[in-house]
């Protein structure tokens, strides 16, 4: 995998005339995002001329638990930095959600009718079973394109 060059172009392309601008959205669930998903979603959206939504769907939590995932919610703010860097219209969603993040993903790809899902949570820290039962919500649950880190 490439590194993110350290000069980003001044702007994205523009897409001219009337288009569907369906957003990419990179997903995680307060944990860091994984290289290769963010690269994916910085990439696709740079190169369709669409906004990114780096969206961190958490569980409600103690004020303790909240307290101890602060590295982890940095590290989600310094992609949404990047991607606003390389010039991509990018906005930064922190949610809290019930006991479900990967259905309050769903949800969100709908409201925002997501012409790509970057599920992108670092495995390591979300535990293998946790994720694999997320994505599978996740590619189950939506009708637009879907790209896991396991893929």
């Amino acid at each position: 995998m490439a590194p993110l060059q350290e000069h980003p172009p001044a702007q994205a392309p523009s897409i001219t005339g009337p288009s569907l601008r369906r957003p990419v959205i990179l997903a995680t669930f307060a944990v860091h995002i994984e290289p290769a998903a963010e690269w994916m979603a910085i990439e696709s959206a740079l190169e369709a001329g669409v906004p990114l939504v780096v969206a961190n769907l958490m569980r409600l939590q103690s004020p303790t638990a909240m307290i101890l995932l602060e590295e982890d919610l940095e590290a989600v703010r310094q992609t949404a930095a990047r991607a606003k860097g390389w010039g991509i219209s990018t906005e930064l969603l922190m949610s809290m959600s019930g006991r479900r993040p990967a259905k309050a993903l769903l949800r969100l790809a709908h409201e925002r009718d997501a012409g790509l899902v970057v599920f992108g949570p670092d495995r390591r820290r979300t535990g293998c079973r946790r994720y694999r039962r997320a994505a599978r919500t996740v590619r189950d649950g939506l009708d637009c394109l879907v790209w896991t880190s396991a893929d």
